[in-house]
């Protein structure tokens, strides 16, 4: 792998990082929404991602977000009578979407943006020593 393929590498999961931290804020956001547009509760968006290879050598070039997948696991029910969305029984279907999974995750993405970032870092000081061995 070339010095230049490490910053697409690089430069790809730093996105893939940037996307996967959005769709966590999303979660969280929506974590108390009880309609959505498309009915129901809202549903854990969790982002899908595919690995990248050259196709002559078969040599990593990087990753990139394919979308996001909806994670179909039914939400808690609440007993809330007075709540509009409530059944009959008083019971409200709510998001499933966990806080403390949400920030475990948060924790495991921006780590590995902060590796990311650090490998970026060390493949330039070595392309700047390499420019450097000339003088």
């Amino acid at each position: 792998m070339g010095i230049y393929n490490v910053f697409d590498v690089s430069a790809s999961a730093l996105t893939a990082n940037r996307f996967w931290l959005e769709a966590i804020s999303n979660n969280m956001a929506n974590s108390a929404a009880t309609r959505t547009p498309d009915g129901g509760p809202y549903q854990r968006q969790v982002p899908v991602f595919q690995t990248l290879l050259d196709e002559a050598t078969g040599q990593l070039k990087g990753v990139q977000v394919v979308g996001t997948h909806k994670d179909g696991t039914p939400g808690p029910l609440v007993y809330k009578p007075g709540h509009p969305d409530a059944d009959a029984n008083g019971f409200v279907r709510m998001p499933n979407v966990n806080v403390v999974t949400e920030m475990v995750d948060m924790i495991s993405v921006q780590r590995a943006y902060d590796s990311n970032v650090t490998i970026a870092n060390a493949a330039k000081n070595m392309h700047q020593k390499s420019l450097e061995i000339g003088r």
